[in-house]
């Protein structure tokens, strides 16, 4: 094809411009996480989930006796699965769900808890039994809960704790064992802070 000098002047921006589209779907782009392909941990986000405090990447760890369930689960914002069992206190895992009127009630107990305590106690939670995945992030945002979150949609902590349903915190010491379970809401804040004294031995 013959293309006049002036003809070809506007022609040759909208033929790089073709070039540069193909080149960016080409395979030396595609499956790599810069080209924008989703990873595991990525897909599972929703709106608003960037909000959330990112998950962790945690040791593996030895099994201790009395720990928490060897289970692994993904995260409700970003980062990475968590195998429970790796986990080390003092620690406190709060077992809930955002369709969970209880849960809403010892929300700001757990917030406060965080403020007061500092890198003193690690808070985590778990989305437990939970279709709305959306929902659950504007709990957590809108409850300031500004701790990871993880997700267990299938209930696959039920049986190893024994959920009859949430809210559930479990209490990890130094050395990972679990040193108590409370099984419901807590009432008040000086309930929450008490137990986190006796049964985690910290103080602020």
């Amino acid at each position: 094809m013959n293309l006049s000098p002036l003809r070809f002047l506007h022609t040759a921006p909208a033929v790089v411009a073709v070039l540069g589209l193909l080149a960016a779907c080409g395979p030396d782009q595609a499956g790599t996480p810069e080209a924008g392909t989703s990873t595991s941990s990525q897909s599972r986000t929703v709106a608003g989930a960037d909000k959330l405090k990112a998950c962790p990447s945690t040791q593996s760890r030895p099994p201790v006796a009395n720990a928490l369930p060897d289970v692994s689960l993904p995260c409700l914002g970003s980062g990475p699965d968590i195998r429970l069992a790796d986990l080390r206190g003092p620690m406190l895992v709060n077992v809930w769900a955002q369709w969970c009127p209880p849960c809403r009630a010892e929300a700001p107990y757990l917030a406060a808890l965080q403020q007061k305590a500092g890198d003193k106690v690690q808070l985590l939670g778990i989305d437990y039994d939970d279709p709305r995945a959306e929902l659950a992030v504007s709990f957590a945002v809108d409850h300031q809960l500004n701790y990871p979150h993880l997700i267990d949609s299938d209930k696959q902590l039920k049986l190893p704790l024994k959920i009859g349903g949430p809210p559930l915190t479990v209490f990890v010491g130094k050395d990972g064992a679990v040193t108590y379970v409370h099984r419901g809401p807590f009432k008040s804040q000086q309930e929450l802070d008490q137990l986190v004294k006796d049964k985690l031995g910290v103080s602020w």
